[in-house]
């Protein structure tokens, strides 16, 4: 086979534009790149594989091969040499393919005198699309510049099919875009919306894959390049040094604009035929595939930025930037591949959901989207690349589900769930102003969790009887920059204004973890969950812990005021704290400033150890109040931000529950007020649960008061209480099978 020049290249990628310009069926169209691609590389075989499904490719195209076998013969993802490719993401190059290992003989095919073989991925932004093979009888390996060339026609099959080009009469393939597609996710924040696609980063169209001058491309890419370097620059220049975190980032940024081997690639896919815009998006395609190959975690980050880098180089090269002019749809639905709690809040309440290719179930975005009571579905594989602006979707947060583009049963369905939920919420509005007591007369107080003073406005129509965790840390998460103090005093005073009679309980900054202000230098940590966080970076760094303290007590003005410290672990951290705000206290009376009419200090019992305090630990706190989602993963030892083991288990689990007892029990000697704080106090049945073992009150977000109070209304807990000792004393592991015949027997 004669070695590919640069000229061979650039009329191998002219001959397939011209062909893919026609008005041809798809097929056509298909058939025709196979014998362009054999008569121009010289090679008995070329054949197109396509995935028809994420699980299996089907031979679309070919020449050389018998036809009969197009559209009969599918490979499952890693299956013979073919799936190989297509599973691993790069090219393979053997003079002896029967003697490869994974070889699987087709004999439909025809394909047992071919010897040689070279197959490269047809991918997009790290989307497998299919695989692109050419063979021939005589065994040789491919030379570099061989694999190279094919690696760039394969981009360009990639993007065309990506935009539709191989739909139509006589394909198996539907047009991209327009079919209904169902996406798996992660529930981040229950509910459900209807609505259109917003996206956050509208996507670049590379309408000009093929250049026609490689010279004039080179010298687009050299300017383009040029501004990235001075933008880069200019927002290091003007990104301070307190960003640590943002600073290592743009360092990157800069090291990778100023990559020579990066540009390097470029200018060679220039050269060999591609627009500069088709070079970028190649190589950001290549990072993309490398990401699911990378185990170190700082390495997958790097690669992320480099992936984020090319998205810039692409938006300065076509000039579709974000602000495309496209109006936001009525009913707005947010797509992007991840966001920043900032961001989330500038679009604030005109979302009526989110859907993130990437995030986390305690990521800053969540928080916020549970702040502003909008559904959130996370890990959404391909949903950025799959959706349009103005697509019609439903976002299911509770089962984790998305649907784009549905048809009109699964939307008739949807909407028939939704009016189902809106005509019970009008059922429990009725019982707002109503207690949630039960039949056997016992009381159980709802509080409603907050952290935007956005949220205060529905306390009042939510049932609540206060807000039973007010979590100060949204304030610290969304700016660039330590808040003043007197910020912090005006908000905090705004919350207690709009809370008017009920009492707020402020928890102070829960920071660290998956919670890392931007402009604070995060510790290199292999478990930070369980590291430096919460109030332990409160008592290490005490200046902003007295700060928040200081605000506190100026914000109450006189009113009462209640404040709870996260993750106490051991009663000597819980002891450290109140004296650092009693010191506050008297460093406030020595300032003339008005102090609290009534001060209420406790704690948030999320670590094992606390529950075994001394006793004079629970009688020195005014209150404890029970944070379930981090107790639950420490007493599981199941990561909650990890999909493989945190629904493993299970808030009803007899071990769990007779752990809480211990809690109730060592509260109720003490005379202790106890709640119980976290996802699972708002869902009706565990909720239940814990007020039969005694927990009396329970915080929960606004939207779960209503039927966490209609069920206790119809229950006797008295009943509850008897039921889950009979499934203690019979060695069952779970409450919740009898609980649940229990609340199917309740009548409304």
């Amino acid at each position: 086979m004669p070695h590919r020049t640069e000229t061979d290249s650039r009329k191998l990628l002219r001959k397939l534009r011209d062909e893919l310009s026609l008005a041809n069926p798809g097929q056509e169209r298909l058939d025709r790149i196979t014998t362009i691609i054999t008569e121009s590389m010289g090679v008995d075989v070329c054949s197109i594989y396509l995935f028809r499904d994420p699980d299996t490719l089907e031979l679309c195209a070919t020449e050389g091969l018998r036809p009969e076998s197009v559209h009969q013969t599918r490979l499952r993802l890693g299956e013979g040499l073919v799936g190989k490719v297509a599973r691993l993401s790069r090219p393979l190059n053997t003079a002896n393919a029967p003697a490869e290992q994974g070889f699987r003989y087709m004999p439909e095919t025809g394909e047992e005198v071919f010897t040689s073989f070279l197959g490269v991925p047809i991918q997009r932004l790290g989307e497998r699309l299919g695989v692109l093979v050419v063979q021939a009888k005589e065994p040789r390996l491919y030379t570099d510049d061989e694999v190279y060339g094919l690696e760039v026609v394969a981009m360009v099959i990639a993007e065309m099919t990506e935009l539709g080009a191989f739909t139509g009469e006589g394909t198996s393939f539907a047009t991209p875009h327009q079919n209904p597609a169902m996406l798996r996710g992660v529930t981040a924040q229950e509910g459900e919306a209807e609505g259109q696609v917003w996206l956050h980063q509208p996507r670049v169209v590379i309408t000009n894959l093929v250049n026609d001058d490689s010279r004039a491309e080179l010298a687009r890419l050299e300017a383009a390049v040029d501004t990235l370097r001075v933008s880069i620059d200019q927002l290091l220049a003007t990104a301070g040094t307190r960003d640590k975190e943002h600073m290592e980032v743009l360092q990157t940024y800069r090291m990778f604009a100023h990559s020579r081997g990066w540009m390097k690639r470029m200018e060679e896919d220039i050269r060999l035929g591609l627009s500069a815009e088709a070079a970028v998006e190649k190589e950001q395609s290549t990072a993309r595939s490398r990401l699911e190959r990378v185990p170190d975690a700082y390495l997958r980050d790097r690669l992320h930025d480099l992936d984020d880098l090319s998205n810039r180089l692409l938006r300065i090269l076509t000039g579709q930037g974000n602000e495309t002019g496209a109006e936001m749809p009525e009913r707005p639905i947010l797509v992007a591949r991840n966001i920043g709690p900032g961001e989330l809040l500038e679009y604030g309440r005109k979302l009526r959901g989110v859907v993130l290719e990437e995030g986390a179930v305690g990521s800053h975005a969540t928080i916020v989207a549970r702040a502003l009571a909008i559904p959130l579905v996370i890990n959404v594989p391909r949903i950025t690349t799959e959706a349009l602006n103005g697509d019609h979707i439903l976002v299911d947060g509770t089962e984790g589900v998305v649907h784009l583009r549905p048809d009109d049963t699964i939307s008739s369905a949807f909407r028939d769930k939704m009016a189902m939920q809106a005509k019970a919420q009008e059922r429990y509005a009725i019982l707002r102003d109503k207690p949630a007591q039960a039949r056997c007369g016992s009381n159980v107080s709802l509080k409603m969790n907050a952290g935007l003073l956005a949220d205060l406005p529905s306390l009042p129509n939510s049932g609540a009887d206060a807000v039973g965790l007010f979590r100060t840390e949204l304030q610290f998460l969304v700016q660039d920059r330590m808040p003043k103090r007197s910020d912090l005093v005006a908000n905090y005073a705004r919350v207690l204004d709009a809370a008017a009679e009920r009492k707020v309980y402020f928890r102070t900054l829960d920071i660290g973890s998956d919670k890392v202000m931007p402009y604070m230098n995060r510790p290199d940590e292999p478990n930070p969950a369980m590291g430096w966080r919460a109030l332990r970076v409160g008592l290490d760094k005490p200046g902003v812990l007295r700060m928040q303290l200081q605000a506190l007590i100026r914000a109450a003005n006189g009113r009462a005021l209640s404040v709870m410290f996260p993750l106490v672990a051991t009663a000597s951290e819980f002891t450290q704290a109140h004296d650092t705000l009693l010191r506050e206290i008297e460093r406030e009376r020595r300032l003339g400033h008005a102090l609290p009419e009534k001060l209420e200090v406790g704690a948030m019992l999320e670590t094992p150890s606390l529950a075994y305090a001394p006793k004079s630990f629970f009688e020195a706190v005014d209150f404890i109040s029970i944070g379930g989602n981090d107790l639950k993963q420490f007493f599981f030892a199941a990561d909650r931000e990890n999909e493989l083991v945190r629904r493993r288990y299970d808030t009803l689990n007899v071990s769990f529950l007779t752990f809480l007892q211990v809690i109730v029990d060592r509260c109720h000697e003490t005379e202790t007020d106890l709640s119980f704080c976290g996802e699972d106090a708002g869902r009706p049945v565990d909720a239940l649960a814990l007020a039969g073992i005694g927990i009396a009150s329970l915080s929960m977000r606004p939207a779960s008061i209503g039927p966490v109070k209609s069920l206790i209304r119809r229950s006797n807990l008295n009943e509850v209480s008897e039921l889950i000792a009979r499934v203690q004393s019979r060695g069952l592991e779970s409450a919740r099978p009898a609980l649940l015949d229990y609340v199917a027997t309740l009548v409304d």
